[in-house]
């Protein structure tokens, strides 16, 4: 794919920008950068309404989806980067967008982002491949959930973005897919080759549009749903009977009280079978 030649923002195209600050990818950060703007606003348009709300951005290295949610009308972004290199970069897009860009200087997976927002905001991000998984399960033990968060559109591996939406009974389906369809809404919105980056990832790589949902005086607490499913799925090919002797004394009359078979399997359960038996922990049935 092409760079932004002639783009709108005239701003340099993004590989005379990566030459211009040594802002080759690094490995060890699990950096692959997008070059075509046509494609990260592409991106930017999948998340929704951000002209009203402030977007967090998560290693927008050289700055190419930091500019397609400019060009798009953000009402401001606040890029977390903690390559230092990549500072001086973003400095000239936050010079051709006063006041629009804030860049946070730390590793995502410390920053508190109700820190730097002042109000609800949407979290767009091509997320490093290295703590892609990691950063998607702090953003949802957010608590009181969802608080300030509006919606979520990330890229990932299209092997997690699997994991994600995956339905029971597959061989994607586990504890990450519990947790994401419990807090929000989750589809994969498109798919992105693996040509679309530098470097070439060895994957194809997928957007997940995500919007929290809102729990009721009925939910389960995070760390029940956690203790849970870690337990099931920790043993996966494990009757629910004997798995869940992690967290419940008497696992079979833990399953007759949610209605569940103790012979069946973790993949098999859907999320309201998960979130019964968390509430049964909530009640001190463990």
């Amino acid at each position: 794919m092409s760079a932004a030649e002639g783009s709108e923002d005239g701003l340099p195209p993004l590989r005379e920008v990566i030459a211009a600050h040594g802002l080759a990818a690094k490995k060890s950060l699990g950096q692959h950068f997008l070059l075509d703007l046509n494609l990260t606003r592409r991106i930017a348009r999948a998340a929704g309404d951000i002209g009203s709300q402030e977007v967090i951005e998560i290693g927008p290295g050289p700055g190419g989806l930091t500019r397609a949610l400019l060009m798009e009308g953000a009402k401001r972004v606040i890029a977390i980067e903690r390559d230092d290199r990549a500072a001086a970069a973003l400095a000239e897009v936050q010079a051709a967008y006063p006041g629009k860009l804030e860049l946070v200087q730390a590793d995502a997976l410390e920053v508190d982002e109700a820190d730097h927002i002042s109000g609800p905001a949407r979290i767009v991000a091509n997320l490093p491949y290295n703590i892609s998984t990691a950063l998607l399960l702090k953003w949802l033990s957010i608590e009181p959930w969802p608080a300030w968060l509006t919606s979520m559109t990330l890229m990932f591996q299209k092997e997690v973005a699997e994991r994600i939406v995956a339905a029971p009974g597959s061989k994607a389906y586990g504890r990450l897919s519990v947790i994401s369809q419990w807090r929000c809404e989750a589809f994969i919105a498109f798919d992105v080759g693996a040509r679309a980056f530098t470097p070439p990832p060895k994957v194809v790589s997928s957007i997940v549009h995500m919007t929290p949902r809102a729990m009721t005086g009925d939910d389960p607490t995070l760390r029940s749903v956690e203790r849970v499913t870690a337990a099931a799925f920790g043993q996966r090919r494990k009757m629910l009977r004997a798995s869940l002797k992690q967290v419940f004394t008497d696992p079979e009359g833990a399953c007759a009280s949610a209605g569940i078979a103790p012979t069946e399997r973790a993949e098999r359960l859907d999320v309201p079978a998960f979130l019964a038996l968390a509430r049964l922990l909530d009640a001190g049935a463990g």
